[in-house]
């Protein structure tokens, strides 16, 4: 199983921006989905951005269109998740995630390997 390990996370201001990176342990060409999801305390997992097609294709969750660009790095293996705008809400947890059976899911259960997580504060 792939290994994913996250970072960018931290503390921001309201209005700035941060770039999350998920570092794979294997080539991300072989992936058929990789994506980004966040989690709030208490709250579902929900889906924030895909990517599929070997790069050329993303989709969006309706809530993180405009404020979120993903993208990955074929050479480095690494996913990124570019975040501008920031706002208090965007207060929790950022995972990514590969392996998915469905090309451009944001569905979680259907992702085989997650990371550990990024933790993204952001004050107003």
């Amino acid at each position: 199983q792939v290994q994913l390990v996250e970072s960018g996370g931290g503390s921001v201001q309201a209005g700035g921006s941060l770039r999350l990176s998920c570092k794979a342990s294997e080539s991300t060409r072989s992936f058929y989905s990789m994506a980004w999801f966040r989690e709030a305390p208490g709250k579902e997992r929900e889906g924030v951005a895909s990517i599929f097609d070997h790069g050329d294709s993303r989709s969006y969750a309706d809530s993180a269109k405009g404020r979120f660009t993903i993208s990955q790095d074929k050479v480095s293996n690494t996913l990124y998740l570019q975040i501008d705008s920031l706002k208090p809400e965007d207060t929790v947890m950022y995972y990514c995630a590969a392996e998915a059976p469905v090309a451009g899911s944001l569905v979680a259960d259907l992702y085989e390997s997650w990371g550990q997580g990024t933790q993204v504060t952001v004050s107003p």
